[in-house]
């Protein structure tokens, strides 16, 4: 009859030793999946001799019949670091495998190392997705480039040091190992190396005007007075600095032969604060961003002036504001008045000059510039011109980015073009702002608006110049026509917000 049990009962104490087991006699066959639990052992299983010891004696690997394959154990794995392993499998515990350097943006992956080159530009590493506690990830400045170029580590969704926010190296030679634990905390930094000025990322959070997204930045534009608010100021590691425009209102053009008014003060700064895009010449050095403290700046958006009636100059602009710039409103443009009053004004840009100075041309416009800023923020208007027989026409305002023209007596006699507009893609496309209004003429040869919204000279009245452009309006052509108005200003206010 088969042996199918051996009770604990039938065994003396001690009586089953090495030489009651003839080698080979136990193979995996005999055992039934599962059979061999931690109760059938009445001691410790030794893996690294490959011994199992009862008391007082022992069953070597040297009487089994092979190896006692996994499903014939109830227990046939075990966990390591969350995973489970199978008895005889490997796995990595706690260390980091480094990989090749990396030159640009990635996802980083939980047990792996990262040298990073930021020698070519900035870039930002991705902590991984729906990590689990005790996962592990590090990077290192592979060529000393992080001070100059910084690394940026994106959180992806989860905290890093217990803050919703992503995290910069920006130290030459820094290495950080980044371990995650748990919703709260989140990553955490273990085994930090040159990382002193390590820092969460901040940006600049406002409101106020229309707000539009472009990208990684915020625009806010106001085309009429309002507040900004910020309510946080950011960081130099995220940002804390805002770029402008701000253009004053347009000067309305003069009346009766009167020359155009000028554009409104055009100040804009650099671009460097959020991010590439393509500025005016006058938002070139020693123009600068902006610092923003948490605090709420006042805008004024200035208005346009009016056009002066028959015989009078055009009105002046008026400003418009932004934390420490101010632009000046538009010069107006000179009117053809009782005894050859009513001259061309200064002012951001400086209105065209009127006709009336018998014979020929008279002095040079307003003058632009006024008061003065660097870069300046507008030019001068040109001079209007009197043919007594002839022709009688008024120079044209000065615009931003160019001088007001003289009037043409010859061989086409008309008034002076308005001197051109400037462009900016601070919103994101580019648009042209700021042109001079074109002079008045009695031979209707009526000057042209500058580019960007300046107004022309045309019968009965002058145009008005583009309203939120800041450009001046046309001047009256013939005798008793009035100019046209000028276009109100805008301010611009724009920075990165993640």
């Amino acid at each position: 009859m088969a042996l199918t049990k051996v009770t604990k009962s039938g065994i003396t104490d001690n009586s089953i030793d090495a030489d009651k087991i003839e080698d080979g006699t136990i193979v995996a066959a005999d055992i039934a999946d599962g059979t061999i639990t931690a109760a059938k052992l009445d001691s410790t299983l030794n893996l690294s001799t490959k011994t199992v010891t009862l008391p007082n004696t022992s069953v070597t690997s040297a009487m089994l019949a092979g190896s006692i394959a996994n499903d014939k154990l109830a227990n046939s794995s075990i966990t390591v670091n969350g995973s489970s392993v199978s008895l005889g499998g490997s796995v990595s515990a706690g260390s980091i495998e480094w990989q090749t350097v990396k030159t640009s943006g990635f996802t980083a992956v939980a047990g792996e190392g990262y040298f990073c080159n930021t020698n070519g530009s900035a870039f930002t590493a991705t902590l991984p997705a729906s990590p689990s506690a005790g996962d592990t990830v590090a990077f290192k400045d592979y060529g000393d480039d992080f001070a100059t170029n910084a690394l940026t580590i994106a959180r992806n969704g989860k905290n890093i040091q217990g803050v919703a926010n992503d995290s910069q190296i920006s130290t030459d030679r820094a290495s950080v190992v980044c371990v995650f634990i748990d919703d709260t905390k989140g990553w955490l930094f273990t085994n930090e190396s040159n990382v002193a000025d390590l820092q969460e990322v901040l940006f600049v959070t406002a409101t106020g005007g229309t707000v539009a997204t472009s990208g990684n930045f915020k625009i806010h534009s106001f085309t009429g007075d309002g507040c900004f608010v910020v309510s946080s100021a950011g960081n130099s590691v995220g940002s804390d600095k805002v770029d402008y425009l701000v253009i004053a209102g347009g000067a309305g053009g003069g009346g009766c032969m009167g020359g155009g008014g000028g554009a409104g003060g055009y100040r804009e700064s650099p671009g460097t604060a959020s991010g590439s895009y393509t500025v005016s010449p006058l938002g070139a050095a020693p123009a600068v961003a902006l610092p923003v403290p948490a605090t709420t700046y006042p805008i004024t958006v200035g208005s346009g002036g009016s056009g002066g009636g028959p015989g009078s100059e055009g009105s002046d602009g008026t400003v418009s504001t932004f934390s420490t710039i101010t632009s000046a409103g538009g010069g107006g443009g000179g009117g053809r008045g009782p005894g050859g009053t009513g001259s061309a004004a200064a002012g951001g840009s400086g209105g065209g000059q009127r006709a009336g100075f018998n014979p020929g041309f008279g002095p040079v416009g307003g003058t632009g510039n006024t008061p003065p800023v660097s870069p300046p923020q507008g030019n001068t208007g040109g001079k209007g011109f009197d043919g007594l027989v002839i022709t009688t026409n008024g120079g044209g305002g000065g615009g931003a980015g160019a001088v007001g023209s003289d009037s043409l007596p010859t061989p086409s006699p008309n008034g002076g073009p308005g001197g051109n507009g400037v462009s900016t893609s601070i919103t994101g496309s580019s648009v042209t702002r700021a042109g001079g209004g074109g002079g008045g003429s009695d031979s209707g040869g009526d000057g042209s608006g500058g580019s960007g919204g300046g107004g022309a000279s045309l019968a009965p009245t002058g145009n008005a110049g583009t309203v939120n452009t800041g450009s001046g309006g046309g001047g009256g052509s013939a005798p008793g026509n009035s100019g046209g108005a000028g276009g109100s200003g805008i301010v611009i206010i724009r920075y990165k917000f993640q």
